[in-house]
């Protein structure tokens, strides 16, 4: 009867461990879907798994925390602020140039922020997890400077590049720093 009363409580145990396992694999899953947005799906596709696609972003957010990530001053958000408005002025008379200086803008601010400059991929995974709604549009943006270079983007593709580019400015300056709205909202005029 012990035995029996033994083996009872182990299963028992055991399925309470596994129900309590699974209860937490889910939650992670729900807290990184909410998290990371559309870039969890991403992920999820480009590692082939979930359990993989998990484990990246884990990895990225403890990246990022590692990184000494801050806001800009007042005086940085207005020589950005400044910088863009010239940027988009450009795109009048030279629209790919202007997406190309859009770029690099791009890449000061996250450098002054105390992001990590170098490779494209790397940038955009960091950007990820403060960034979520606005990663997808990066890499957009991004394909289209590249496609540029080649000379093979639209006046329209450029016009949308600077969109996109303008949604994750707004985001890494600071709410309105270029016109008042909210971070991630967009502004069909460039």
């Amino acid at each position: 009867m012990t035995v029996v009363l033994v083996v009872v409580a182990v299963i028992a145990l055991a399925a309470v461990a596994a129900a309590a396992w699974l209860y937490l694999q889910q939650r992670r899953t729900q807290d990184l879907r909410r998290e990371f947005g559309p870039e969890y799906d991403r992920t999820v596709h480009d590692a082939g798994n979930r359990t993989k696609a998990e484990q990246v972003l884990e990895a990225r957010k403890e990246r990022v925390q590692a990184l000494r990530v801050h806001a800009l001053s007042r005086a940085e958000q207005k020589r950005f602020a400044e910088q863009w408005r010239q940027t988009q002025a450009r795109f009048v008379d030279d629209p790919g140039a202007a997406v190309g200086e859009a770029d690099s803008v791009i890449g000061q601010v996250m450098q002054a922020r105390g992001y990590p400059v170098g490779d494209f991929e790397q940038r955009a995974a960091d950007i990820s997890v403060e960034h979520p709604d606005v990663v997808t549009n990066y890499r957009a943006a991004h394909r289209i400077a590249l496609a540029q270079e080649r000379q093979a983007a639209s006046t329209e593709d450029l016009r949308q590049a600077m969109m996109h580019y303008r949604e994750l400015f707004d985001d890494l300056v600071g709410a309105g720093a270029t016109s008042g709205r909210q971070p991630g909202t967009a502004n069909p005029g460039t």
